[in-house]
């Protein structure tokens, strides 16, 4: 059986007949029943899955726990330690939600999902040069984008995901969803699909290294920060409208938010403009903290390689 000539992008399913994928196949299989489940039930078990991540995996545990220490410090030990834990329990909802995203009809959803500012993505799409969506790393990432092609066409940037096979099913699941599943780097294909007006989903909120960024604050810390958007948005004309999706406290149900776009966007002032995308992500963090990727090494570039790492720790 002849095997996929790249890692990653081969979505032809006939090349992974060979016994060494079917473990993954028996994961997507597993990932396809759960789906199945109603809404109430798949909240409750990625309360488990989350409580067992919480309980098991130490080291993210500690990373959510600097993370929340840096941004939230005036949270009573009491309070943080709540929200390490319920941050848990909401990405292991998120977790659950991969498979309604990529298995369920969107429609499924539609009466409980809400829309807020609309407007502002048909407004910036009658300008005719393509809208950026600048979202964050959400627990909701995948059912949210899932929810967002009941409202507008979209595109999406992705990062591959590791496991060839995977990547494949998630390729092919969100390419029902969207239009076009860019790579995480495919710049060309980003300014090629924003010329033909389209908008297209983006997150710049993890720490990607020190090339091509500036150290501008995110909840007050020095964060890496990319400076792509600006460039992204002088190059091409787009408007770069913030968006942000949550579910609803105390009921089953999810709200997308779009935002007006921002306005004189880019300046000529790197840091402003990195400032300025960092500040409206951290706006809508705040909306549900518990929502957020806390689990991600947001801070692990620091601004000199001399200053200590704030992740390093001697407990497993």
């Amino acid at each position: 059986m002849s095997q996929p000539k790249k890692k990653t992008r081969d979505t032809n399913y006939y090349h992974y007949l060979h016994p060494r994928w079917w473990p993954t196949w028996i994961s997507v299989g597993c990932m396809r029943l759960l789906a199945l489940l109603p809404m109430s039930i798949q909240w409750r078990l990625g309360v488990a899955v989350g409580e067992l991540a919480y309980r098991l995996i130490p080291r993210r545990r500690h990373i959510a726990n600097v993370n929340i220490q840096l941004c939230f410090p005036t949270l009573s030990p009491e309070e943080h330690q709540a929200l390490v834990r319920k941050t848990f329990h909401s990405n292991g909802i998120g977790f659950m939600e991969i498979g309604l995203a990529w298995f369920r009809d969107p429609e499924d959803f539609r009466p409980i999902t809400r829309v807020h500012g609309l407007q502002h993505v048909e407004t910036a799409l009658a300008r005719g040069h393509g809208a950026l969506l600048l979202g964050g790393h959400y627990s909701t990432l995948d059912l949210g984008g899932s929810l967002v092609s009941l409202f507008i066409d979209a595109d999406v940037m992705q990062r591959d995901h590791n496991n060839p096979l995977m990547n494949a099913v998630m390729t092919r699941a969100r390419e029902r969803r969207y239009g076009v599943a860019l790579g995480s780097k495919d710049l060309r294909g980003l300014l090629r699909r924003l010329s033909e007006n389209r908008a297209v989903w983006y997150a710049t909120d993890q720490d990607y290294g020190r090339k091509g960024t500036v150290f501008a604050p995110f909840f007050g810390i020095p964060a890496a920060s990319i400076t792509a958007t600006a460039r992204i948005a002088q190059r091409s004309g787009c408007a770069v409208i913030p968006f942000s999706h949550f579910r609803r406290e105390g009921e089953v149900g999810y709200d997308i938010y779009f935002q007006p776009a921002l306005e004189n966007f880019p300046s000529a002032d790197e840091m402003a403009d990195a400032s300025r995308v960092n500040a409206t992500i951290e706006r809508e963090v705040r909306r549900y903290p518990d929502q957020y990727l806390w689990m991600h090494r947001r801070f692990k570039t620091r601004p000199s390689s001399s200053d200590p790492d704030l992740y390093r720790t001697t407990s497993p």
